[in-house]
């Protein structure tokens, strides 16, 4: 009996853990003007949208890339989304980066390579802060992973420019409710059909902002799919290993009680 409440209780142990790591933190906010929302990725079995995620893309490169970078993200990446080599090639050769000094010293550029990373906006922190009134553009790599309940957040964030309250005062930037202090310096960046979707899905403000956030969780947890296909694989197991453990301990044991060992 020891032995079986033994295998029990490191059964419950590692269920524990499996589900732990494979479940996506996406906690509430304590903010009450941030909307708790439901994204594909959210709970156990939870998955990245890829066909959202490549819209997202074209949202970023489209409105987002003028003034954010993604300065952990090569574009050999975007095989994650279901790019080929082909796409991937071609994507980043519509963008330009510093080659190595020739024989004589000199600098040219050259377009992009899938192994280089995407290109930054601009060349440093003090010119992206002088081209934006004094604030730096946050990087948008992992600002989804960053932050508990980023994606609800972000999506509140997007969807929070509003008309300002009487007698409020937003001299200082634009007035968003989501935003703590509900001044922020970044002014509206979408309003809904700012791009034309690839594959002609309707461009919403809605749909623009859910195909970004789920391209941006994308970038922050590349490994988000594989990882929680590979946690259920290991959960099946678990089950399948403490079955039989379960029904050869009562095989052996039945045979003791009985007299027969």
């Amino acid at each position: 009996m020891f032995i079986i409440n033994k295998i029990i209780q490191i059964f419950f142990l590692l269920t524990t853990i499996v589900f732990f790591n494979l479940t996506n933190v996406n906690a509430n906010s304590n903010d009450s003007n941030v909307d708790k929302m439901h994204f594909s990725f959210d709970g156990v079995f939870g998955m990245i949208d890829k066909a959202s995620a490549r819209r997202g893309l074209q949202v970023y490169t489209e409105i987002c890339s003028g003034c954010h970078s993604l300065k952990h993200v090569s574009y050999r990446n975007l095989s994650g989304i279901g790019f080929s080599s082909d796409q991937i090639k071609s994507f980043a050769s519509q963008y330009e980066v510093l080659a190595d000094p020739d024989s004589e010293g000199e600098v040219t550029m050259r377009p992009a390579l899938p192994s280089d990373r995407f290109i930054s906006p601009y060349n440093n922190s003090n010119q992206a802060k002088y081209m934006n009134n004094g604030a730096l553009p946050p990087d948008l790599s992992l600002v989804v992973k960053a932050r508990a309940g980023a994606a609800s957040y972000f999506y509140s964030l997007l969807n929070g420019y509003k008309e300002e309250p009487e007698n409020f005062d937003s001299s200082n930037g634009y007035y968003n409710e989501a935003y703590p202090g509900h001044i922020i310096a970044m002014p509206q960046p979408l309003y809904g059909e700012d791009v034309e979707y690839l594959d002609g899905t309707e461009a919403t403000l809605e749909q623009e902002i859910m195909d970004l956030i789920s391209f941006l969780t994308w970038t922050g947890q590349p490994e988000l799919n594989e990882r929680k296909s590979m946690g259920f694989r290991v959960f099946l197991f678990l089950i399948f290993m403490t079955t039989i453990l379960f029904i050869s301990y009562k095989k052996i044991w039945k045979r003791v009680k009985a007299g027969l060992i």
